[in-house]
């Protein structure tokens, strides 16, 4: 019998909760006041811009260890980490409970003029003018101590967590040197003289991090074979073919369901966007996920110390619907188990999603990068990467290719193909 959709469902819940009602209601613990219908969660260090010291001696020489996994203070060599982002700021509750938008406080819209901060050094007393959309640290050119940005400003350089290196540079170059000699046979050979994997660059990537308490339609047709048989026609006078047909029934398919999406990470800086494909060769990022991103650390600026960094230019309406088609996806993939009986497919004619409530965090995460530039025959610019996961090895990218040897490779094949079609025909003459 055909399967028939499901009863109507009632509408899911609004994502846009009741403003009304809610700037009426006071800011809850760990909250902070926040535009009609958002909440936003506190994850500011409370720091003061400056001095950002060693716990144990005051020493400001602090910067990362990969091999430690830590903060190491060059002066007295204490280890330490900040605390797992996700406990200290309250961002695991349960995703089932989001209504509306949920911010963490680093992840609110970039403004335009929050690029030059003058910090005080808390040492000597001088001030020194950071350009924050370059760097969130600089010495002190009088006492040389290191002052860091301490505290969210926005202009999206400053995010709510970070999640830290646990590959090695070496380990990084090994993976990047392993993946080209893969596709070594048929790399342009300017790309192999000027391939030089000392260039390879430990990166923090911006990224925005999502929960999505979703409810999602599907609705289309699919369709099950039940016959399948093949015919003849003639074509000419001394010509057959053969061709195979099917018949199959037809049934009207819908799905209706909740879908609950844990740390959904896409990128936030435009320079890697789906949208540049002109001038750089994109996915790859995607490709190397995904990250664990619950083990990232409450931001601090010495996990940077360094690496270099991108700061993140696109706001929450950049990436909303971007992240809603992944969501769809997530969606399509869940009933993918439930119509398997459909051996001819199904086709969806009607889908989306209804957002009952997000909840955003922005995230460094970490890359290990080799770009090359290659300049076309037509003078195009194009830009191919390599990225490793810095957490996991995952290596992803691109590698610009020889066409002639493509070609002469593809004749290689050919011939030899021939040759063992006639070996095999003048086999079969003597049998």
């Amino acid at each position: 019998m055909p399967e028939t959709p499901s009863q109507p469902v009632p509408p899911a819940p609004s994502a846009q909760p009741d403003e009304t009602a809610r700037s009426a209601q006071p800011a809850q613990p760990g909250f902070i006041p926040g535009p009609p219908g958002e909440r936003i969660i506190s994850t500011d260090r409370g720091l003061d811009h400056g001095l950002d010291k060693c716990p144990r001696c005051g020493s400001s020489d602090v910067a990362y260890s990969i091999p430690d996994r830590a903060l190491v203070c060059g002066y007295c060599r204490n280890t330490w980490n900040e605390p797992v982002a996700e406990e200290a700021f309250n961002l695991g509750t349960p995703i089932e409970e989001l209504q509306g938008s949920v911010l963490a406080s680093a992840s609110r819209d970039i403004a335009d003029d929050a690029t030059t901060m003058t910090i005080k050094c808390q040492g000597c007393g001088a001030e020194i003018v950071l350009k924050t959309d370059e760097s969130l640290q600089a010495r002190c050119h009088w006492c040389r101590q290191v002052l860091s940005v301490n505290h969210q400003i926005p202009n999206g350089a400053v995010p709510d967590a970070v999640l830290p290196f646990t590959l090695t540079r070496e380990q990084g170059i090994a993976k990047i040197q392993e993946f080209v000699a893969s596709r070594r046979g048929f790399a342009n050979r300017a790309f192999l003289r000027e391939f030089v994997p000392e260039n390879v660059k430990g990166v923090y990537m911006p990224y925005m991090v999502v929960d999505g308490n979703l409810h999602a339609e599907l609705r289309g047709t699919g369709e099950i074979t039940t016959r399948r048989y093949t015919e003849q026609r003639r074509i000419g006078k001394d010509t057959t073919v053969t061709e195979t047909f099917w018949d199959a029934s037809v049934h009207e398919v819908g799905r209706s369901f909740d879908i609950l999406v844990n740390d959904l990470a896409t990128e936030s800086s435009s320079r890697y966007s789906r949208g540049q494909e002109v001038v750089a060769t994109n996915y790859v990022l995607d490709a190397i996920q995904p990250y664990d991103t619950a083990a990232a650390f409450a931001y601090n600026s010495n996990y940077l110390s360094g690496f270099t960094s991108e700061r993140r230019d696109q706001n929450i309406s950049d990436l909303d619907s971007d992240v809603e088609e992944k969501f769809l996806s997530i969606g399509r993939e869940k009933v993918r188990p439930t119509i398997q009986q459909y051996t001819r497919g199904v086709r969806w004619e009607g889908e989306g999603v209804a957002v009952r409530g997000t909840r955003w965090v922005t995230m460094y995460v970490p890359v290990w990068l080799y770009s090359y530039y290659q300049r076309r025959g037509s003078g195009e610019a194009y830009v191919h990467y390599i990225a490793v996961n810095g957490r996991t090895g995952r290596t992803m990218g691109s590698v610009p290719v020889s066409h002639p040897r493509i070609f002469s490779v593809a004749c290689a094949g050919a011939t030899v193909a021939a040759a063992l079609a006639a070996v095999v025909g003048w086999g079969s003459l003597f049998l």
